[in-house]
């Protein structure tokens, strides 16, 4: 039995990632993983060790109604029980989706903490409820181990005004209405690697492309955060999985005027019925839209893409120029065709492709002559989440 450990717990929409992760004061060794998919319809749970080998996995055919993320963690915490002692845990790290203007970096979650994230669910009504489900339900299983909040908004708090108001009445900016952009703790980690693989990028102007069921793209200079495609909530930049990505608001005008639709009928549309899913009329999955001969799939694949070179573009202008463009997340980091056709529509900037290194997913996918270079990066969140984890623990 581990001595001391973090437990890592990424709770989303549809999923709950959870990862333990051992020997922290070293290696920071991943010791048990596993994942719960497909909550509110047919729930499956898998866990491994750090070998691979599958300890567990199981479906369930018949979850109670409307339990969703409860009845999940319940299984998970059933699992967890005999597995981690809470003598040996010495935090719980959790991916909190939105922190506001407030919460700038890694903040221990206690009762008023809590209470202000509930308050802003309405900003991020898809991810912030089972983020903090997930929040909830440790503190109750483990009532005596520190929980620790990890922001997808506070990588970005490094923007400037200009990069964060909408054209609006200030008063609105005061209360918090502005672009907080997400993914960033996904960004964050690419950061904190890009100087091992491309010192010199790593101070240069470099966009990186998050792209998977949630996707968006951030502009880097020096390592921070200079701007990125998402703004007031994870809606906006490119199209996602089942959401719309850049929208004009009056579209949401004419669905009020002309549709008579509600808040709550065009938040479902936008987040749940639109993007991938609404455009092709298929599915969500990327990899679903590769194999299908509808042609509907093969125009939302294009849109996507013509979407990444759209912003690659903007972005490049407000850093001044582009040093080089990291893919990452599930569709950046497994789909060659995707960064092929990106790097392709790219050449204008000077980036040289190379398809028999694209083929093999990298890491460096242009020619050594390149002056734009191209990379493929793994993203790994649940680290970036441990690592402030400790931080926060050790600077309390």
């Amino acid at each position: 039995m581990m001595s001391k450990a973090i437990l890592v717990l990424n709770a989303g929409s549809s999923s709950i990632k959870c990862t333990i992760f051992d020997d922290v004061d070293t290696t920071l060794t991943v010791r048990y993983q596993g994942q719960i998919e497909g909550i509110g319809t047919q729930p499956h749970f898998k866990m491994t060790d750090q070998a691979g080998a599958v300890l567990l996995e199981t479906t369930w055919a018949n979850p109670p109604s409307g339990k969703g993320h409860a009845y999940a963690l319940e299984q998970l915490a059933a699992w967890l029980d005999p597995h981690l002692p809470e003598a040996g845990l010495l935090g719980i790290g959790h991916r909190v989706v939105h922190g506001g203007a407030r919460y700038s970096a890694p903040v221990l979650i206690d009762e008023v903490v809590l209470q202000d994230l509930h308050g802003f669910i309405p900003l991020a009504p898809l991810h912030q409820p089972a983020n903090l489900a997930g929040i909830e339900a440790t503190m109750a299983f483990l009532p005596g181990v520190p929980n620790v909040g990890c922001f997808d908004t506070a990588f970005h708090r490094t923007h400037s005004i200009e990069a964060d108001r909408f054209a609006l009445p200030y008063a609105f900016y005061d209360e918090g209405v502005r672009r907080y952009g997400f993914h960033g703790l996904s960004y964050e980690y690419i950061a904190r690697t890009l100087p091992k693989l491309d010192p010199d990028l790593a101070q240069g102007r470099v966009v990186v492309a998050h792209l998977g069921n949630g996707a968006s793209m951030c502009a880097l200079k020096a390592g921070r955060s200079v701007d990125s495609t998402m703004g007031f909530t994870a809606l906006d930049g490119l199209p996602m999985g089942t959401r719309c990505g850049q929208i004009d608001p009056g579209v949401l005008l004419y669905l009020m005027q002309a549709r008579a639709m509600d808040a709550s009928a065009i938040q479902d549309l936008l987040y749940k019925k639109s993007g991938f899913l609404g455009m092709s009329g298929v599915s969500s999955d990327m990899r679903n839209l590769e194999a299908s001969a509808d042609p509907r799939a093969a125009e939302a694949i294009d849109y996507f893409v013509y979407r990444i070179i759209r912003e690659t573009g903007a972005l490049a202008s407000v850093l001044g120029g582009l040093d080089g463009i990291i893919f990452t997340a599930g569709i950046g980091e497994n789909v060659y065709r995707i960064r092929e056709r990106v790097c392709r529509g790219l050449a204008w900037l000077g980036l040289e492709f190379d398809p028999v290194a694209n083929a093999h997913h990298g890491p460096r996918i242009s020619t050594a002559a390149s002056t734009v270079s191209a990379w493929v990066v793994p993203t790994n969140e649940e680290r970036m989440i441990a690592l402030h984890t400790i931080a926060a623990l050790t600077d309390c």
